[in-house]
């Protein structure tokens, strides 16, 4: 008998701990649910869904894959593992505001008009393709002039008919792209004239007018035979009317902006010698 109730007991107490084991395991599953939906909530308010995602945040992205590896609403991120703002929060800036300080969102906020349609850039009061953000362009070329030099490589213009030397950053394999312009160009006899006298590369200087870096300055712009330039600047100079004109064949163009590079003859302050390398500004 007394062996019986012993064996009773001994059950009892194996299915009570049984029940509590259970019950601890089910308090844990429950909180473990609870944290990981936290940390999922977490994720989604820090990281954004990828509609949220602004739609210039996922064109610089897709330009710059070498640099940049994600975004978020409001900044993107870095191979270093820093997080760049995207907008400043500051609304309603002036023309004046958006070219000397800008953010990266401002630098975005106007599609450039690839191809050989578009309308007189000058027709509009005010160009935001000239704003840039330099802090972006100094993290990725170079913030002095010694970082931009190290980065300089040869590309060879022209290489069959002037075979010239020119200077222009390997970041991005810019300097790549840039000679596949030339080689291509190159077997174009009829475009030879506009090419073959170019105006320059890697020049350390700001853009004229602002304490900004040039394009020049970062080693990411060409300009071609100046000969047949035209510059608002001059125009403005010798009492010219501020209004479009180009003496450049478009074929010259396209050719660029299949590489990557924008044309500075559609901006309002129009410099038709100028090409640089922006393809974030080329993504549909």
């Amino acid at each position: 008998m007394e062996n019986t109730w012993n064996r009773s007991l001994l059950s009892s107490r194996i299915i009570f701990v049984g029940l509590l084991l259970l019950l601890a395991g089910a308090i844990c599953v429950f909180f473990y649910g609870q944290n990981q939906a936290l940390i999922g909530a977490q994720v989604i308010s820090v990281e954004g869904t990828p509609d949220s995602i602004p739609p210039g945040i996922r064109r610089l992205l897709a330009a710059y894959p070498d640099y940049l590896i994600k975004g978020r609403s409001n900044a993107v991120l870095w191979k270093d593992s820093t997080w760049m703002p995207y907008d400043d929060g500051i609304v309603g800036k002036t023309y004046d505001q958006l070219l000397h300080t800008p953010d990266l969102e401002d630098q975005m906020q106007k599609e450039y008009p690839k191809g050989t349609t578009f309308t007189d850039p000058t027709a509009e009061g005010a160009d935001t393709n000239r704003i840039s953000y330099t802090p972006f362009f100094e993290k990725m070329y170079g913030k002095t002039q010694q970082e931009v030099l190290n980065n300089l490589a040869t590309v060879h213009w022209l290489p069959s008919s002037r075979n010239l030397r020119l200077k222009i950053t390997r970041v991005n394999n810019i300097h790549k792209h840039l000679q596949a312009i030339s080689d291509e160009l190159d077997k174009r006899p009829h475009l030879i004239k506009y090419l073959n006298a170019p105006g320059g590369t890697f020049n350390w200087r700001s853009i004229r007018g602002t304490d900004r870096r040039s394009a020049h300055g970062f080693g990411i712009a060409v300009d071609i035979n100046v000969k047949y330039a035209d510059y608002w600047l001059w125009d403005r100079q010798l009492g010219r009317p501020h209004r479009y004109k180009n003496r450049y064949p478009l074929e010259i163009i396209e050719i660029f902006e299949k590489h990557g590079f924008i044309w500075g003859g559609k901006w309002y302050y129009y410099d038709t010698m100028h090409f640089e390398y922006r393809p974030e500004l080329l993504i549909d």
